[in-house]
Parts: structure tokens; C-alpha cells; sequence
């Protein structure tokens, strides 16, 4: 059983306020607001262990013109519960949003990823294709190693530096010594995006709220995450919307083309991993076009 409610939950704003939760099959209340008018769109954020806030606030609202957006931060991320089970799977995550999409009472609906939340937003469209009009991938990735290898190497293309491709065991500490390196030059803010005040703004709304990261602590215990899903996307029939940052770095500038996607639409937009921002009026255009 699934359902909504309205709960007090304690995080940087008042803890008066009253926040939409849905407690889903197996009894975690995930943060879900809705606003907006127009066919329902599910927004699958990233990280991973992020959440919908940062996108909401930064250029996201803006589809609510004539989408009825619903922003989830997924189990163990922002607002949401943490799982006591710790309870983490892929395919939890994805029956999650079919208990959302359950709770809004919405016969078909629009999935928007960005980020990491492509895996999470493709295996839905693998597993409940009957309920999705369309997908839409915004700066995703269906490979994270291939998108962490695609960050060191940028590093090193930014900095001179000369870190080797890392075995799949070692990636993350291989990415990790990178990235500090780049950080102690003032430039980590390139990973995301060549305007530093961009970034500056999406850490201080990440940064001014209280919000659980139980989710981004615990996903590596998953090896499933690490799989290249680009392959099976040949198998995913629906509407495919795949917008591309010419100078997404952070997921890699050629990602996209091995996916495989029957009917499949990729749209490059100039700029980096916060497109939703840097170019919000071309991202928000070529969704509406692609829902229209």
C-alpha cells in the first residue's frame, strides 16, 4: 500500500514546516512534491545520494509551466527517510518510483533523470514500459565507471597531471586523489561547469539545508551500479529524449553515443553538467518540445 501524507521533518528550514512524503510498499517516506500543471513528470535526480532541491531551485521550477513536476528525493537522500534495512538495490530504487507514480494516481508518466539517476530512470523504462510516456536523459550517465575514468581524464587535460585509467576496485580512489588535486588549484568547480559561480550556487543550496546521505555512503556496496547499461538500452521501447552537455565533462562529452535507444532524439545544448541552469531556457524549450 501506498500513500500520501504530510509530515514534520526536521531540516535546515523551520521544522514547522509541512513537507508532501509518500510512504511507499515497504514503508520509507519519500520526499515527494508535486507542483505545476500538465502531464505528470517524475524528476529521478542524481548523485549519487543528491537530491531534487538544488534542480527545483536552479531552473527546474520552470517546467512546471506546463509539466505537473514532481520532485523526489530518493530513499537515503535530502529529505527522504534512510531504509532501516539499508536497503539500497537497483530494483528497489525502481519500484519506488512506479509506488510515486502509484501514489499520484497517473495511468502513464514522464521520467526525467540527470546524472547517475539515467540508471535509475533506464531500468525503470525496462521494468514498467506500459506506465511511461516518454524518458528523458539530462546529463546521464547509463556507465558510471565509464564517467568517472571520462573525469580523470579531464583532470588531467586541465592540469597537466598524468593519472593512469584505473581498474573498475580502484577507480574511486583514483578519482578522489585527482579531484583534490584540482581543488587545491582553485578549479574543482570545473567538473560541473566553466562558470564558477554556477557551482558556487548549487553548493550553497546543497549546503544550506540539513538532509541525509545514507543513499551516497551505501551504493558502492551495490556492484549492479557499476554495470554499463548502454547496451540493453536497445531493448528500452518508448520515446527517448537525450539531451547532451558539449562540455559535460563530469559524465563524459561522447557518453551518449552508444546508446542504443529505438526511437531515440539526442539534442546537444552548449555547456556543461548544470544545463538545467546554464541553459535553462534551451533545456526547458527542447523538453517541452519533445512532450508536446
Amino acid at each position: 500500500m501506498v500513500n500520501f501524507a504530510f509530515a514534520q521533518k526536521k531540516t535546515g528550514l523551520s521544522n514547522k514546516t509541512a513537507y508532501p512524503f509518500i510512504e511507499n510498499s515497504d514503508h520509507v517516506k519519500l520526499f515527494a512534491k508535486t507542483a505545476g500543471n500538465g502531464p505528470v513528470c517524475i524528476f529521478v535526480h542524481g548523485g549519487p545520494g543528491a537530491w531534487s532541491k538544488s534542480f527545483e531551485e536552479m531552473g527546474g521550477a520552470e517546467l512546471e509551466k506546463k509539466l505537473k513536476m514532481v520532485y523526489v528525493d530518493q530513499r537515503g537522500c535530502g529529505r527522504s527517510d534512510t531504509s532501516a534495512e539499508r536497503n539500497y538495490s537497483l530494483d528497489r530504487m525502481v519500484d519506488d518510483i512506479e509506488d510515486i507514480r502509484q501514489a499520484l494516481g497517473a495511468k502513464k508518466v514522464y521520467l526525467l533523470s540527470h546524472s547517475f539517476g539515467g540508471i535509475i530512470a533506464v531500468n525503470y523504462a525496462k521494468k514498467y514500459p506500459n506506465h511511461l510516456s516518454g524518458l528523458i536523459l539530462a546529463n546521464s550517465t547509463l556507465d558510471l565507471n565509464n564517467s568517472l575514468q571520462e573525469q580523470i581524464q579531464h583532470v588531467n587535460k586541465l592540469i597537466n597531471t598524468h593519472f593512469d585509467e584505473a581498474p573498475k576496485d580502484s577507480i574511486l580512489s583514483k578519482l578522489s586523489l585527482a579531484r583534490q588535486v584540482l581543488t587545491d588549484k582553485g578549479l574543482g568547480y570545473k567538473m560541473l561547469s566553466d562558470d564558477k559561480e554556477t557551482v558556487d550556487k548549487l553548493d550553497r543550496i546543497d549546503e544550506s539545508y540539513a538532509r541525509t546521505y545514507d543513499f551516497g555512503k551505501h551504493v558502492w556496496d551495490y556492484k549492479i551500479y557499476c554495470k554499463d547499461f548502454r547496451p540493453e538500452t536497445k531493448d528500452v521501447r518508448v520515446p527517448v529524449l537525450v539531451i547532451a552537455g558539449t562540455k559535460d565533462y563530469a559524465i563524459g562529452v561522447d557518453h551518449y553515443r552508444k546508446f542504443q535507444f529505438p526511437d531515440q532524439k539526442i539534442v546537444h545544448i552548449d555547456g556543461g553538467h548544470v544545463l538545467y541552469y546554464e541553459q535553462n531556457k534551451a533545456f526547458v524549450d527542447v523538453i517541452f518540445s519533445f512532450v508536446k
